[in-house]
């Protein structure tokens, strides 16, 4: 896997986390325990950092970075899915955050919100607790169609998928 330090910025992982051998990991980048980050993911902590959450997953293709004023912040048991950019975003503990959406500067997704496929969120946006953003721009309407549970189901299954990845995967072509 492509980990790296830039100057004295290194990233901490954590032993029961998972990062796939063709993510980048680059600087202050911190993963918690069981989280996991797929293949093409980029997170870039050269500014600031980034934290992802115990139990969260940063799905295939996404691109998070952060600000020198303002980290990345993923909450535990949240799911980020494939294709999403985030930029100095606060996400909350059990959220999901749809593919092809994009997240900017200084939005806070409260707990159990959502931003649902291709939304984009710009600049300081805010998604309430249960509410789901959706668009472009955004307009935020109260979540009635999927909710925590479905949410929890995402994440333990991502929990499920990276620990038989770190076990089962092999590489053939080498």
């Amino acid at each position: 896997m492509a980990i790296y330090a830039l100057g004295d910025l290194e990233p901490k992982i954590h032993p029961d986390a998972y990062v796939h051998p063709d993510a980048t990991v680059i600087g202050d980048v911190r993963i918690g325990a069981f989280a996991s980050v797929w293949p093409q993911t980029v997170l870039r902590g050269d500014h600031g950092y980034i934290e992802i959450g115990e139990r969260s997953n940063v799905q295939d293709g996404c691109v998070i970075h952060c600000t020198r004023a303002q980290p990345t912040l993923l909450g535990p048991s949240s799911a980020v899915g494939h294709a999403v950019h985030i930029e100095s975003a606060t996400i909350g503990t059990g959220c999901l955050i749809a593919s092809g959406s994009v997240v900017l500067n200084g939005t806070v997704v409260e707990d159990g919100g959502m931003v649902g496929a291709g939304a984009v969120l710009s600049y300081n946006g805010h998604v309430p607790s249960g509410h789901i953003a959706l668009g472009v721009p955004a307009k935020i309407r109260e979540n009635k169609s999927f909710g925590p549970d479905n949410i929890a189901m995402v994440v333990d299954s991502y929990v499920a998928r990276g620990q038989r990845f770190r076990t089962e995967l092999r590489r053939l072509d080498l």
